[in-house]
């Protein structure tokens, strides 16, 4: 035992002996220390070899994609190839969008007639004096008389829109008065445009020119929008136009007679052309040539607004009500401030040799889309050498000189062989395209019993058109889709026309087949036109084509409606 605790007593003071505990404890703290500094030493060192890495791997990309872009811009060596260098990005969408939205108000005033102004069945109602001793003969349809019998007494038939008095003593008939006041069918609509003014009874022909007085606008507004739009640019042709056809469309709803009304309309149909032609050449003429079919898209709200009509119609059943939907409710003004940012076409100014605002523009567009462009010195050069100035003087001329240049404008289209070729092989183009397109739109009350089913599907058939169009173009070009698409068209016309008429069906079907044909290759036509014009003449040729679809969709209903079909008597 003693030796045991001498023993420990020996081992702790020999460990104190050999080395106190605490000097052991301080010794090891430091060189503890030591290893964990210089560990933090090699880890902020390699953090920085690692950092240093990086930075230099985003310089060499940076370098690369700088030597990438100058290569492009060497590259570049006319105004098509910069504006694809610049591409479709924010700055071209901010000109699509607006064109979008024109689009879908425009097709709901150029196809809301058949809604507006329908054909109703109708009665006479004759006059307060006469209402106890006559006979009032109704029409179905205008087609088929109805003897309306009033107090039992007998009926003799007569024309349509008269009534027969008799005399209340001898009950012989004595005279025959001429219908002043009507009875509508408002199982349909509560309220249109015919029933409203009463366009029945010689005065059909109103309710016809309700319709097509839109397309004489449009007739008469397409060349002169052309011409306007070439000469002071795309752009204010553009925003007044969409300010005047909203104020226009929102007053109609207010007007007080139907001569007023149809001022309004026509008015309306001018203005057309400056959101619809214009608009669309300004987002053609912003896009890149390579990928210009993007602001092709922009005519998918055409297809909504066609069956935008058939919708509104069948839940507003009030013309007046209706209409206010397409005017306040529907404006433009939502897309204001895209107008605001909206910009002059740098081709059209180039071409005028407005060069210094081009390359402002052109500026812009780089700096939104993100894309570095040549020195302005090099874009100027370049605008000069491929665009030279054509910016017409027009300080002292003289009314010869107007007159002179009047008509040097109007046959411009015609002024080179190519040019002569391309206009009349187009209008030729177009003048079918548009007399099937319009005749398949607004048909509806003959092809279907149903006209909203019919105007809605109408439109929606429209979507896959212009959808499937733009692989076709890729594909194939532009001349072998649009004869495939008649093709199918007029053959699926051709087979309607031996359908019985109780296979509504088949009738429908093939219509709609019919339909979605001619519009796909009504649209290839019409960015195929726009792109094989020059620049300073796109506007004139576009609007005169679709001048001649006003002047085309004018002139048959108001034929039919002067002429009308002889109705069937009752022996």
């Amino acid at each position: 035992m003693r030796g045991g605790r001498r023993r420990s007593k020996g081992c702790l003071s020999g460990r104190r002996e050999t080395g106190p505990w605490f000097g052991d404890s301080e010794a090891g703290v430091a060189v503890a220390g030591e290893e964990l500094r210089k560990r933090l030493i090699r880890q902020q060192r390699l953090i920085r070899q690692q950092r240093l890495i990086r930075q230099q791997r985003l310089i060499r990309q940076r370098l690369i994609r700088q030597r990438l872009i100058r290569q492009r811009l060497i590259m570049i060596n006319k105004l098509d190839d910069l504006l694809t260098h610049i591409g479709t990005g924010k700055w071209s969408y901010m000109h699509i969008l607006p064109l979008c939205y024109s689009f879908w108000i425009d097709v709901m005033q150029a196809m809301n007639g058949a809604f507006m102004a329908p054909k109703l069945n109708f009665s006479c109602r004759p006059p307060a004096h006469a209402a106890g001793r006559s006979t009032p003969i109704s029409a179905l349809n205008e087609s088929v008389l109805l003897n309306n019998v009033t107090q039992g007494v007998p009926i003799l038939p007569r024309t349509l829109c008269t009534y027969s008095a008799e005399d209340p003593v001898t009950g012989g008939e004595v005279e025959e008065g001429k219908c002043t006041e009507w009875d509508f069918d408002n199982s349909t609509f509560s309220s249109t445009v015919t029933s409203e003014f009463e366009l029945v009874c010689g005065w059909e022909y109103l309710r016809a020119l309700y319709t097509s007085i839109y397309m004489f606008g449009v007739f008469f507004g397409s060349p002169l929008n052309g011409f306007l739009a070439d000469k002071y640019g795309r752009k204010p042709l553009v925003l007044i136009g969409a300010l005047a056809f909203v104020f226009l469309a929102t007053i109609s709803t207010w007007l007080p007679n139907l001569s007023a009304l149809l001022v309004a309309r026509f008015l309306l149909g001018l203005l057309q052309p400056n959101t619809a032609n214009t608009g669309y050449i300004l987002a053609i003429e912003v896009a890149e040539l390579a990928t210009a079919p993007p602001s092709h898209h922009a005519v998918h709200p055409w297809a909504i607004g066609v069956n935008g009509p058939g919708r509104l119609a069948y839940l507003i059943r009030d013309w007046i009500d209706a209409a206010a939907h397409r005017g306040p409710i529907g404006t433009r003004v939502v897309m204001l401030p895209f107008f605001w940012f909206m910009d002059e076409s740098p081709r059209w100014l180039a071409v005028r040799g407005d060069h210094d605002r081009a390359v402002k523009i052109l500026q812009k567009a780089g700096k939104w889309n993100k894309v570095p462009l040549p020195p302005e010195d090099e874009v100027k050069a370049l605008m000069r050498q491929e665009l030279p100035p054509t910016k017409a003087k027009c300080e002292d001329r003289s009314m010869k000189t107007v007159v002179t240049s009047f008509f040097q404008n109007a046959a411009i289209l015609f002024r080179t062989p190519k040019l002569r070729l391309i206009t009349s092989v187009m209008y030729l183009d177009y003048l079918v395209l548009a007399m099937v397109y319009y005749g398949l739109s607004l048909s509806g009350g003959n092809l279907s019993s149903d006209p909203f089913v019919y105007m809605v599907l109408s439109g929606l058939m429209e979507i896959p058109a212009y959808t499937g169009a733009y692989p076709l173009v890729a594909k194939f070009g532009r001349r072998i889709p649009t004869v495939m698409c008649c093709f199918v068209s007029g053959a699926a016309l051709l087979v309607l026309t031996g359908v019985p008429k109780g296979y509504s069906t088949v009738i429908v079907t093939l219509a709609l087949v019919g339909k979605m044909s001619i519009t796909a290759a009504y649209q290839v036509a019409i960015f195929y036109s726009s792109e094989l014009f020059p620049t300073e003449v796109r506007s004139r040729g576009v609007g005169r084509f679709h001048a001649l679809q006003g002047w085309l969709m004018a002139r048959p209903s108001l034929l039919i409606s002067w002429d009308p079909p002889t109705p069937r008597h009752r022996p």
